[in-house]
């Protein structure tokens, strides 16, 4: 239990920061200080970051859809799983309302840095999107993290930062790309925003279940027991 504490911990401050820096580069640019591209750069490394500096403590799951995709795979424990998961809802809840506190009033929008879907963009669709998103996402974790073939652990925060930021050019301005609950979660509870939640609950779940699955028949065969760091 002390070992899944520190663990949790870990996942916490890396949510945390997740939020500071992913939620606050969109405010940023609904005051007119950046533009698509810095908004995906700025949370493609801050993710890149937190997977790199958490790697050896918790594994570097930081997104409960990792965390679901991880679990599905045989590859993090159900206690690990939950725990993971709350300690990340709880970093971006946290974060979201560090953010709130410390920014003006007036520069502060009505969504802190959420996510919305764009004009036209219908729900179901705006889901799939987020599905697909997050199954690069995981697909990229799994085959930087998890596979002890890969050989890429010193560059999985890198290249999973990478995935994160062309992911919020290409789908950033129809749905937000969360690719996280948690990222959408800590930003709503805080502004009160709940419009189509379930786009970026069960989108990124479903990519990140999808991606596990398919990566575990096609790459890994049989899953095997946890390791201690929440991955195999």
């Amino acid at each position: 239990m002390r070992s899944v504490g520190r663990a949790a911990a870990a996942e916490f401050v890396a949510s945390f920061a997740l939020i500071v820096v992913g939620a606050g580069a969109v405010i940023a640019q609904a005051n007119g200080r950046l533009d698509l591209t810095g908004v995906a750069l700025a949370n493609g490394l801050i993710f890149a970051a937190m997977v790199s500096v958490t790697a050896h403590l918790s594994g570097g799951v930081v997104n409960p859809a990792v965390a679901i995709g991880l679990w599905v795979a045989g590859r993090l424990g159900t206690l690990r799983a939950a725990v993971f998961v709350a300690a990340e809802v709880l970093g971006a809840v946290t974060g979201a309302f560090c953010l709130k506190f410390l920014l003006p009033s007036a520069a502060f929008p009505p969504g802190g840095g959420g996510t919305a879907l764009a004009v036209g963009v219908a729900p179901g669709r705006g889901l799939l999107m987020e599905a697909v998103a997050t199954f690069l996402l995981v697909f990229a974790v799994f085959g930087t993290l998890v596979d002890d073939r890969a050989r890429l652990h010193s560059t999985a925060g890198l290249t999973i930062g990478l995935v994160v930021a062309v992911d919020i050019m290409t789908f950033g301005p129809w749905t937000g790309a969360a690719l996280n609950p948690a990222r959408w979660f800590g930003p709503a509870l805080a502004t009160g925003s709940w419009a189509d939640w379930w786009v970026w609950l069960i989108g990124p779940a479903a990519g990140g279940v999808m991606a596990a699955l398919v990566y575990r028949a096609l790459f890994l065969g049989e899953p095997q027991p946890a390791s201690t760091d929440g991955t195999s």
